[in-house]
């Protein structure tokens, strides 16, 4: 979709449509105070507080109509230019706009923009009248801090859209509700893979069975691809003292973003927020030789962050999360081919699942910011520069990003888009000479003396949870056959004469391995297929009198409405087949 705010025209109509908004507002609830009502990417919102009144989604139908009646008495809109005391004294009974004018210096000339009988603040430029704005929806309605600011007072933010014509408002419109239907959050919830509930806490979801197939699924698809390029896994604490923490650093940089502290027996726990400090230990734990590295150390693992309650979001940002994460230690001379054979890694997974990358971010640090990084020139320069070098080599388009990287070195991140919009680092790749340091780790090189190892920490799937987020919304929910949690749904005509026959059926697929239900409900069997699709299972198997007698099975694929009869052992190794090779 196009970005309103980037675009000239859409931009002034929907600035003006922002104050037709608030001119709207101020009819209905006289003694409404505005803050601010910026243009973005997807239309404009304003900020207002409207005091005790609590708006409701059904109210901005209230409010939309009085926007329509001002705009179709086609008042003319004029710009004012004030001086700071003119200003002051025109908006003196809002605060907000007076904080506003504050802000300006003395001698900035202020304009305003009058319609009928309201006033805003604002640069402009605007629409020559309200009768410009025919074509506008009001969103939403949600809480806003004033300035953002979680100390100061919530706001009621008003979003909202308009465009020049009413096709392209209602394309708009079919747009957001094709999102709507890719939202995870409602995918989740219509095929029973995950729920939340306020006794557990925001950000804490619960996996429900079909969720529950889908992360092991995952789990198991990426252990098989590390353990075949040398990957040892191990299981770790979900926590740890403070003084893992404050050995590896992450208690200066992280503790924000920590739970509490847990005092116990006269020691502090924490839970963990990553896992890095656990494998140094683990790498610790046996003396090295140069000639065992790389060694490559990896963990599905369950970490803690706690995110602020406005940023928590389904699956795609939670407090506790199964990261598929993994440390390898290298000799310096190792960096570059270890490196490349992370991000071949990544490449063969995104083709498995045909996730196409928006970008790939190299995320250096910010030099003239000695306090969030660790302060070593030459050891960043090298690092940058090696990351660098492979990403060129490997013929890799990618962009830099100064500030992005970790405190303790350079990373990749790989961008994705979701089908939502939003943007989200699914892989990450970060080199680091900064925790072997702090954690005393060696090897025994060739002259016989102590080296330092290297390590690079890295996640393929990133966090598990946002990876099913990312696939929902991508698929709709038709997930592949391999992963879906059930992969067979079997339809008996009449139970009385074809039940038998699906039991039998359903015991030879799962033989095979195959997830396989039987619904047996007393519905019609239109119903039934209906609602096999609505929960888009990838085969239907509808077994009447011409199946049981012949031994066959008729099925139809999701997505589909051809339908197909074939002998049930030819059925069962073409599914096992596409399962197995995860096509």
């Amino acid at each position: 979709m196009i970005n309103i705010k980037e675009n000239e025209k859409l931009n002034i109509l929907n600035h003006s449509c922002a104050h037709l908004l608030a001119h709207a507002v101020k009819h209905l609830y006289k003694d409404a105070k505005f803050w601010v009502g910026p243009v973005i990417e997807n239309g404009f919102y304003y900020d207002i507080d409207l005091g005790d009144n609590v708006l409701k989604e059904d109210d901005l139908v209230e409010i939309e109509k009085e926007m329509k009646k001002i705009a179709k008495s086609d008042k003319l809109i004029k710009r004012i230019e004030l001086t700071k005391d003119e200003a002051l004294e025109m908006f003196k009974d809002d605060p907000y706009k007076v904080d506003l004018i504050n802000n300006m210096s003395d001698d900035e000339v202020i304009s305003a923009y009058k319609q009928d009988d309201f006033t805003d603040l604002c640069r402009g430029p605007h629409m020559p009248s309200t009768k410009s704005m025919k074509y506008f929806k009001l969103l939403k309605v949600s809480g806003a801090y004033y300035k953002g600011d979680s100390k100061n007072k919530m706001l009621q933010r008003i979003y909202g859209v308009c465009f020049e014509t009413e096709e392209d408002l209602n394309n708009y419109l079919a747009y957001l509700e094709e999102l709507k239907q890719r939202d995870h959050r409602k995918i989740g919830k219509d095929l029973d893979i995950f729920m939340t509930h306020e006794l557990v806490g925001s950000g804490l979801p619960l996996w429900l069975p079909n969720g529950a197939f889908i992360f092991h699924e995952l789990e198991e698809y990426i252990r098989e691809k590390e353990v075949k390029l040398g990957y040892s896994h191990v299981y770790t604490p979900v926590l740890a003292t403070s003084n893992l923490y404050k050995i590896s650093g992450h208690w200066d940089h992280y503790r924000d973003d920590m739970f509490p502290l847990m005092e116990k027996d006269g020691e502090e726990f924490v839970l963990r927020p990553m896992n890095c400090p656990h494998h140094m230990l683990i790498y610790k734990n046996t003396l090295h030789s140069y000639k065992d590295l790389p060694i490559r150390i990896g963990e599905l693992a369950h970490d803690f962050r706690f995110e602020a309650s406005g940023a928590v979001c389904g699956l795609e940002r939670v407090r506790t999360f199964c990261q598929n994460d993994a440390h390898i230690f290298v000799r310096p001379d190792q960096i570059e081919e270890e490196f490349g054979r992370v991000v071949n890694l990544i490449l063969d997974v995104y083709k498995d699942f045909d996730i196409t990358p928006t970008s790939f971010r190299l995320s250096l640090r910010d030099k003239n910011n000695k306090e969030k990084y660790f302060d070593d020139d030459e050891m960043w320069e090298k690092a940058e520069s090696m990351l660098r070098k492979v990403l060129t080599d490997l013929k890799i388009d990618f962009v830099e990003a100064e500030g992005e990287a970790a405190f303790y070195g350079p990373k990749l991140d790989v961008q994705v888009k979701s089908a939502i919009g939003h943007e989200l680092t699914l892989s990450t790749c970060q080199l680091d000479f900064l925790l072997p340091e702090r954690f005393d780790l060696t090897y025994v090189d060739s002259d016989r003396f102590k080296r330092r190892p290297v390590v690079l920490h890295r996640a393929i799937l990133g966090s598990i949870d946002r990876f099913v987020a990312y696939l929902l919304e991508n698929t709709k929910g038709a997930l592949k056959t391999w992963l879906a949690p059930i992969q067979v749904n079997i339809l008996p005509v009449n139970n009385n004469y074809h039940l038998d026959y699906a039991n039998e059926v359903k015991k030879l697929l799962e033989l095979n391995n195959i997830r396989v239900q039987i619904d047996d409900r007393e519905e019609k069997l239109g119903y039934r297929m209906r609602e096999s699709v609505t929960k888009k299972i990838p085969y239907t198997l509808v077994l009447g009198d011409n199946e049981k007698e012949q031994e066959l099975i008729t099925y139809r694929k999701y997505g589909s409405e051809d339908k197909v009869s074939v002998n049930l052992n030819e059925f069962t190794t073409y599914l096992k087949d596409i399962i197995d090779n995860k096509k």
